[in-house]
């Protein structure tokens, strides 16, 4: 039988297998094999040696105070050398390095803004240059002619046909004529006022005919887009033409008196120094251009003036007109024909009263009256 030690026991002893020599085990052949004559047991394998723990590396030591600490000297290693410096150089020479670089850097940067500044001039100059050619390639001015749109203080009212029976009754009965009027197709002329203000030559003319004058009044804006000024300084009438008047009725609401509005007036065909200023001022009556412009441009984006302009009497008229102007470009002057939206020359139409109207009344500072029954002398406030 096989022999167990029992713990902290002396093995006992086992009986001898078949084949085995005087029944008894040798006692040294057992202290070196472990087993008496049989099958070795395995051999014990050792365990696997135990890694040792991780040890944290030892903390940094403080830099002293007057060390500069790790991160001033890994700079003062890393800086010198990027800039070529040897890395075997004497403290000196990285100075004398440094200094070299620092001042460099600085003269680089001040070479840039010099040349930055030196850039400014041209390219100033470029930019008003083109800013200059773009401005010259625009239009000096453009030009709209509206009617006087507003009611006048005394006016007439033309029609090309006589009224029925039944429009006079309505026109009579209206409280507003001139609305009513203008519905029917009349064109209105306004009484053109006496400038009591202007030059003796001037009165006398107005007056030497004997009648009362109106005025087809229209408002001429200037517009312009220009950067620099432009100045209007003068116009002058072109290709008039002058028909008789188809107008068959004439309506008229005399003056009682009153003052010029402001603007300039000219007959057609214009009298010596026309237009005139009409302003109840110093000056009325005299060239509107002698001392006086439009000006346009330069931030004003209009301007304008308001127009009386006097047909002869009985007497339709087409014309147009052309302005002399001055600008920056050309500071010798131009003049220019003032032309409509489809780019034609423009025609302004003044009306007057027809010389002998068929149907025609006054009413106002009276009641209504034909002016059939009127003195013949009277004229009928102008209407005839």
């Amino acid at each position: 039988m096989t022999a167990t030690a029992p713990a902290g026991g002396t093995p006992e002893p086992r009986p001898s297998t078949a084949g085995s020599s005087g029944g008894s085990t040798t006692p040294g052949a057992a202290g070196r094999s472990g087993t008496s004559h049989g099958t070795a047991p395995p051999a014990l394998v050792p365990p696997p040696p135990t890694r040792p723990p991780d040890v944290p590396p030892p903390p940094p030591s403080p830099a002293s105070p007057g060390s500069g600490g790790g991160a001033d000297d890994d700079l003062r290693t890393v800086l010198p050398e990027a800039l070529g410096v040897p890395a075997g150089a004497s403290r000196r020479k990285r100075r004398l390095w440094l200094s070299v670089a620092a001042v460099s850097a600085a003269l680089g940067g001040l070479a840039g803004a010099l040349l930055a500044y030196a850039m400014i001039g041209p390219s100033v100059t470029k930019e008003n240059d083109s800013n200059k050619a773009y401005d010259a390639s625009q239009p000096p001015f453009t030009v709209s002619v509206q009617p006087e749109q507003s009611e006048p203080r005394e006016w007439a009212m033309v029609l090309d046909r006589t009224l029925t029976d039944e429009e006079v009754r309505k026109m009579k009965a209206s409280s507003d004529v001139f609305a009513y009027l203008k519905s029917l197709g009349g064109r209105p002329l306004a009484y053109a006022p006496l400038l009591e203000h202007a030059p003796r030559r001037y009165t006398e003319e107005q007056t030497s005919s004997g009648r009362l004058e109106f005025s087809d009044t229209f408002k001429m804006t200037v517009m312009s887009t220009r950067q620099n000024a432009v100045t209007i300084n003068d116009w002058k009438v072109t290709d008039l033409k002058c028909r008789k008047s188809t107008a068959q009725a004439v309506i008229g609401r005399p003056p009682q008196g009153g003052a010029a509005y402001e603007g300039i007036r000219l007959h057609l065909p214009p009298r010596a120094d026309e237009p005139v200023l009409t302003d109840d001022t110093e000056g009325q009556g005299e060239p509107y251009f002698g001392n006086r412009f439009v000006e346009v441009g330069n931030g004003q984006s209009s301007g304008g003036l308001r127009a009386e302009v006097i047909a002869p009497h009985g007497q339709s008229c087409e014309w147009g007109i052309q302005v002399h102007y001055n600008d920056t470009y050309r500071p010798e002057g131009r003049w220019v024909q003032l032309k409509d939206d489809k780019g034609k020359p423009l025609r302004i139409r003044t009306e007057s009263v027809p010389e002998n109207p068929r149907q025609s009344w006054v009413f106002g500072s009276m009641p209504w009256t034909s002016c059939d029954d009127m003195p013949e002398e009277g004229h009928c406030y102008g209407l005839r």
